[in-house]
């Protein structure tokens, strides 16, 4: 358990968390829309991504908690957070220093296009 306050109560009280406690992340560049990658964040990853001004997630993995950039150089400063209607995932806006996926790409989802039928619209 962390040493450092608590996630405010009411934000805590709205979320809903998967089996692991955890909610999912949409990473989206603030300016233009893009969606960057997407992570996980449990109450202390986004009490620190709101206080902080920087993203930090929770690591499934590793089972730690990282802050997007701190090895890498490639920074996530926080625009705005919001979570959705059912409270089960949050939009993160951010403002990207360089590739936001691991691999190097701009985007994780940079070329990875699935095919798919378009729907007709009305």
């Amino acid at each position: 358990m962390p040493d450092s306050p608590s996630l405010d109560p009411s934000i805590a009280a709205r979320l809903k968390r998967d089996q692991a406690g955890l909610v999912c992340a949409v990473v989206q560049q603030h300016d233009t829309g893009e969606v960057l990658m997407v992570g996980w964040m449990d109450d202390e990853a986004l009490r620190r991504t709101l206080t902080s001004g920087r993203v930090t997630f929770w690591s499934r993995s590793r089972a730690e908690y990282w802050r997007k950039g701190d090895t890498s150089g490639h920074l996530q400063h926080v625009r705005g957070v919001a979570l959705d209607c059912d409270g089960d995932a949050l939009l993160v806006r951010v403002d990207q220093v360089g590739p936001a996926c691991h691999t190097g790409t701009h985007s994780c989802f940079d070329g990875r296009d699935l095919p798919a039928v378009q729907g007709a619209r009305p």
